[in-house]
């Protein structure tokens, strides 16, 4: 699976960890679009953009965003179309977000967990299956993306 991976200067410290920890695993190519420091402060919706354009265009499968609460990465994530952002914080909703949303980005907020939390979450994300029972919903969203009224 290939995975985009971003973060601003808040989330860099958290991203790097993860960059590191989803390199060693031999299912996974993670490409790290940036931001390279903490000491910088930077706007998140760029990455947020650069993320979400890679999984929304099919460059690549899943995208994980991280800021500091990664509330702001969703919202950004969540204004490009195909993306299903999800802000997660514990297992019950990393599995949900894949489970029941079919979540394509994961949000973490990089000032309110250690690594290992966020690699637990990731894990759950990863590795849970969507449910197609819920598929009906989410083409109510592509809907909305396309202007359609409901």
């Amino acid at each position: 699976m290939k995975l985009a991976i971003g973060s601003d200067h808040a989330g860099f410290r958290l991203k790097s960890g993860l960059v590191d920890y989803l390199r060693t695993r031999t299912d996974h190519e993670v490409v790290d679009v940036g931001t390279d420091n903490a000491e910088k402060s930077v706007d998140y919706p760029v990455y947020a953009f650069r993320v979400a354009d890679m999984v929304g265009s099919g460059r690549a499968d899943r995208g994980v965003l991280i800021c500091g609460t990664g509330i702001g990465m969703s919202i950004a994530a969540n204004k490009v179309n195909n993306i299903r952002a999800a802000n997660v914080w514990d297992v019950t909703t990393a599995r949900l977000a894949a489970k029941h949303n079919n979540a394509n980005v994961l949000t973490l907020g990089g000032r309110l967990m250690a690594l290992e939390r966020a690699i637990e979450l990731v894990d759950a994300w990863l590795t849970t299956p969507f449910e197609s029972r819920h598929q009906g919903r989410l083409d109510l969203i592509t809907g909305i993306e396309r202007g359609k009224n409901l």
